[in-house]
Protein backbone atom coordinates (compact mmCIF):
# COMPACT_ATOMS: atom_id res chain seq x y z
CA UNK A 1 0.00 0.00 0.00
CA UNK A 2 1.33 3.16 -1.01
CA UNK A 3 0.08 6.72 -0.60
CA UNK A 4 -0.89 7.54 -4.28
CA UNK A 5 -3.34 4.27 -3.74
CA UNK A 6 -4.70 6.06 -0.49
CA UNK A 7 -5.71 8.99 -2.08
CA UNK A 8 -7.76 7.06 -4.59
CA UNK A 9 -9.46 5.53 -2.08
CA UNK A 10 -9.53 8.47 0.03
CA UNK A 11 -11.55 9.57 -3.16
CA UNK A 12 -13.64 6.71 -3.64
CA UNK A 13 -14.68 7.21 0.09
CA UNK A 14 -15.32 10.72 0.18
CA UNK A 15 -17.58 10.74 -3.40
CA UNK A 16 -19.76 7.54 -1.67
CA UNK A 17 -20.15 9.91 1.62
CA UNK A 18 -21.34 12.82 0.01
CA UNK A 19 -23.60 10.77 -2.05
CA UNK A 20 -25.21 9.28 1.47
CA UNK A 21 -24.79 12.54 3.69
CA UNK A 22 -27.11 13.91 0.62
CA UNK A 23 -29.35 11.27 0.27
CA UNK A 24 -30.14 11.54 4.39
CA UNK A 25 -29.67 15.03 4.66
CA UNK A 26 -30.38 16.84 1.24
CA UNK A 27 -26.71 18.59 1.64
CA UNK A 28 -23.50 18.30 1.75
CA UNK A 29 -20.24 20.80 2.06
CA UNK A 30 -20.20 22.42 -1.20
CA UNK A 31 -16.21 22.87 -1.05
CA UNK A 32 -15.87 19.00 -0.53
CA UNK A 33 -18.52 18.38 -3.57
CA UNK A 34 -16.52 20.70 -5.71
CA UNK A 35 -13.24 18.61 -5.19
CA UNK A 36 -14.82 15.35 -5.81
CA UNK A 37 -16.38 16.69 -8.71
CA UNK A 38 -13.38 18.03 -9.71
CA UNK A 39 -11.94 14.67 -9.84
CA UNK A 40 -14.21 13.79 -13.42
CA UNK A 41 -12.72 16.31 -15.50
CA UNK A 42 -8.92 15.74 -14.38
CA UNK A 43 -7.92 12.96 -16.94
CA UNK A 44 -4.61 14.03 -17.60
CA UNK A 45 -3.41 15.14 -14.20
CA UNK A 46 -0.14 14.97 -13.90
CA UNK A 47 -0.22 13.02 -10.36
CA UNK A 48 -2.71 11.28 -8.02
CA UNK A 49 -3.01 14.36 -5.80
CA UNK A 50 -3.89 16.68 -8.96
CA UNK A 51 -6.64 14.60 -9.51
CA UNK A 52 -7.87 16.20 -6.77
CA UNK A 53 -6.40 19.54 -6.64
CA UNK A 54 -4.87 18.56 -3.38
CA UNK A 55 -4.97 16.67 -0.30
CA UNK A 56 -6.99 19.04 1.91
CA UNK A 57 -10.08 18.61 -0.57
CA UNK A 58 -9.74 14.80 0.85
CA UNK A 59 -9.92 15.10 4.23
CA UNK A 60 -13.72 13.52 4.35
CA UNK A 61 -12.19 10.82 2.40
CA UNK A 62 -9.35 10.40 5.05
CA UNK A 63 -11.62 10.43 7.71
CA UNK A 64 -14.08 8.07 6.10
CA UNK A 65 -11.26 5.31 4.87
CA UNK A 66 -9.82 5.89 9.08
CA UNK A 67 -13.34 5.22 10.39
CA UNK A 68 -13.96 2.21 8.22
CA UNK A 69 -10.67 0.96 8.91
CA UNK A 70 -10.65 1.33 12.51
CA UNK A 71 -13.95 -0.35 13.15
CA UNK A 72 -15.32 2.16 15.52
CA UNK A 73 -17.19 4.62 14.28
CA UNK A 74 -17.83 3.42 10.42
CA UNK A 75 -20.71 3.58 8.39
CA UNK A 76 -22.05 0.35 6.83
CA UNK A 77 -23.81 1.94 3.82
CA UNK A 78 -20.97 4.03 2.68
CA UNK A 79 -18.87 0.97 2.52
CA UNK A 80 -21.22 -1.13 1.19
CA UNK A 81 -21.32 1.67 -1.19
CA UNK A 82 -18.00 1.51 -1.52
CA UNK A 83 -17.42 -1.91 -2.33
CA UNK A 84 -20.09 -2.05 -5.29
CA UNK A 85 -18.29 0.93 -6.98
CA UNK A 86 -15.50 -1.38 -6.79
CA UNK A 87 -17.37 -3.80 -8.61
CA UNK A 88 -18.88 -1.50 -10.99
CA UNK A 89 -16.06 -0.22 -12.06
CA UNK A 90 -14.74 -4.11 -13.37
CA UNK A 91 -17.98 -4.15 -15.06
CA UNK A 92 -17.26 -0.74 -16.34
CA UNK A 93 -13.47 -1.81 -18.27
CA UNK A 94 -15.16 -4.67 -20.13
CA UNK A 95 -17.53 -2.66 -21.87
CA UNK A 96 -15.36 -0.60 -24.23
CA UNK A 97 -17.97 1.01 -26.20
CA UNK A 98 -19.74 2.44 -22.63
CA UNK A 99 -16.41 3.54 -21.15
CA UNK A 100 -15.94 5.70 -24.90
CA UNK A 101 -20.07 7.06 -23.93
CA UNK A 102 -18.88 8.16 -20.73
CA UNK A 103 -15.84 10.05 -22.05
CA UNK A 104 -17.66 11.82 -24.72
CA UNK A 105 -19.66 12.67 -22.00
CA UNK A 106 -17.35 14.28 -20.21
CA UNK A 107 -15.81 15.92 -22.49
CA UNK A 108 -19.09 17.74 -23.46
CA UNK A 109 -19.82 18.88 -19.91
CA UNK A 110 -16.34 20.31 -19.90
CA UNK A 111 -17.52 22.96 -22.42
CA UNK A 112 -20.88 23.51 -19.72
CA UNK A 113 -18.10 24.21 -17.06
CA UNK A 114 -16.46 26.51 -19.38
CA UNK A 115 -19.85 28.21 -19.46
CA UNK A 116 -21.46 28.09 -16.37
CA UNK A 117 -18.94 26.91 -14.04
CA UNK A 118 -18.49 23.34 -11.92
CA UNK A 119 -20.74 24.04 -9.30
CA UNK A 120 -23.77 25.10 -11.41
CA UNK A 121 -27.14 23.07 -11.60
CA UNK A 122 -26.23 22.50 -15.64
CA UNK A 123 -23.53 21.08 -15.18
CA UNK A 124 -24.75 18.84 -12.16
CA UNK A 125 -27.42 17.96 -14.12
CA UNK A 126 -25.60 16.78 -17.08
CA UNK A 127 -22.91 14.32 -15.09
CA UNK A 128 -26.19 13.06 -13.31
CA UNK A 129 -27.58 12.03 -16.39
CA UNK A 130 -23.98 10.89 -17.87
CA UNK A 131 -24.32 8.50 -15.13
CA UNK A 132 -27.98 7.79 -15.61
CA UNK A 133 -27.26 6.78 -19.39
CA UNK A 134 -24.26 4.91 -18.42
CA UNK A 135 -23.46 3.10 -15.49
CA UNK A 136 -26.76 2.90 -13.71
CA UNK A 137 -27.23 0.32 -17.11
CA UNK A 138 -24.15 -1.70 -15.53
CA UNK A 139 -24.59 -4.28 -12.32
CA UNK A 140 -24.47 -4.20 -10.17
CA UNK A 141 -26.15 -1.15 -9.68
CA UNK A 142 -25.29 1.30 -6.39
CA UNK A 143 -28.13 1.59 -4.36
CA UNK A 144 -28.47 4.88 -2.63
CA UNK A 145 -30.93 4.83 0.46
CA UNK A 146 -31.44 7.51 2.93
CA UNK A 147 -34.75 9.88 3.84
CA UNK A 148 -37.19 9.33 0.87
CA UNK A 149 -38.59 13.00 1.32
CA UNK A 150 -34.37 14.08 0.25
CA UNK A 151 -34.67 11.16 -2.64
CA UNK A 152 -37.78 12.68 -4.12
CA UNK A 153 -36.15 16.05 -4.78
CA UNK A 154 -34.45 15.93 -8.13
CA UNK A 155 -31.63 18.61 -7.47
CA UNK A 156 -30.77 15.64 -4.51
CA UNK A 157 -30.94 13.19 -6.74
CA UNK A 158 -28.59 14.97 -9.66
CA UNK A 159 -25.90 15.65 -6.84
CA UNK A 160 -26.40 11.98 -5.58
CA UNK A 161 -25.31 10.76 -8.95
CA UNK A 162 -22.66 13.09 -9.93
CA UNK A 163 -20.82 12.09 -6.78
CA UNK A 164 -21.45 8.95 -8.00
CA UNK A 165 -19.50 9.10 -10.73
CA UNK A 166 -16.96 11.06 -9.16
CA UNK A 167 -17.00 7.74 -7.01
CA UNK A 168 -16.33 5.74 -10.09
CA UNK A 169 -13.41 7.87 -11.24
CA UNK A 170 -11.64 7.63 -8.19
CA UNK A 171 -12.23 3.81 -8.41
CA UNK A 172 -10.75 3.79 -12.01
CA UNK A 173 -7.90 5.64 -10.63
CA UNK A 174 -6.65 3.09 -7.82
CA UNK A 175 -6.85 0.45 -10.24
CA UNK A 176 -4.99 2.22 -12.54
CA UNK A 177 -2.44 2.74 -9.52
CA UNK A 178 -2.18 -0.50 -8.50
CA UNK A 179 -4.75 -0.98 -6.25
CA UNK A 180 -6.77 -4.41 -5.66
CA UNK A 181 -9.63 -4.60 -3.23
CA UNK A 182 -7.94 -7.48 -0.84
CA UNK A 183 -5.06 -5.13 -0.43
CA UNK A 184 -7.60 -3.87 1.83
CA UNK A 185 -7.71 -6.79 4.09
CA UNK A 186 -3.53 -7.28 4.12
CA UNK A 187 -2.64 -4.09 4.45
CA UNK A 188 -5.43 -2.86 6.77
CA UNK A 189 -3.12 -1.12 9.30
CA UNK A 190 -0.06 0.36 7.02
CA UNK A 191 -3.42 1.67 5.25
CA UNK A 192 -4.73 3.47 7.89
CA UNK A 193 -1.42 4.74 8.93
CA UNK A 194 -0.58 6.33 5.84
CA UNK A 195 -4.24 7.99 5.94
CA UNK A 196 -3.65 9.24 9.11
CA UNK A 197 -0.05 10.86 8.21
CA UNK A 198 -2.24 12.36 5.13
CA UNK A 199 -4.71 13.64 7.24
CA UNK A 200 -2.73 15.07 9.43
CA UNK A 201 -0.21 16.67 6.94
CA UNK A 202 -3.25 18.50 5.08
CA UNK A 203 -4.92 19.54 8.46
CA UNK A 204 -1.48 21.12 9.91
CA UNK A 205 -0.22 22.89 6.34
CA UNK A 206 -3.75 23.07 4.49
CA UNK A 207 -1.97 21.85 1.53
Amino acid sequence: MNEERVLALAGLFQACALAQQLANEGTCDEATMEASVASVFRIDAPSVVGVYGNISGLRLGLRSLIAQLDESDRDMSVTKMVVTVMRLERSLSRRPELLGKLQQGIVAAQRQVEHFGQGSTQVIGRLAELYASTLSTLKPRVMVSGNPQQLQQAAVVEKVRANLLAAVRSAVLWRQVGGRQWQLLLYRRQCGMLARGLLTGATLDNR
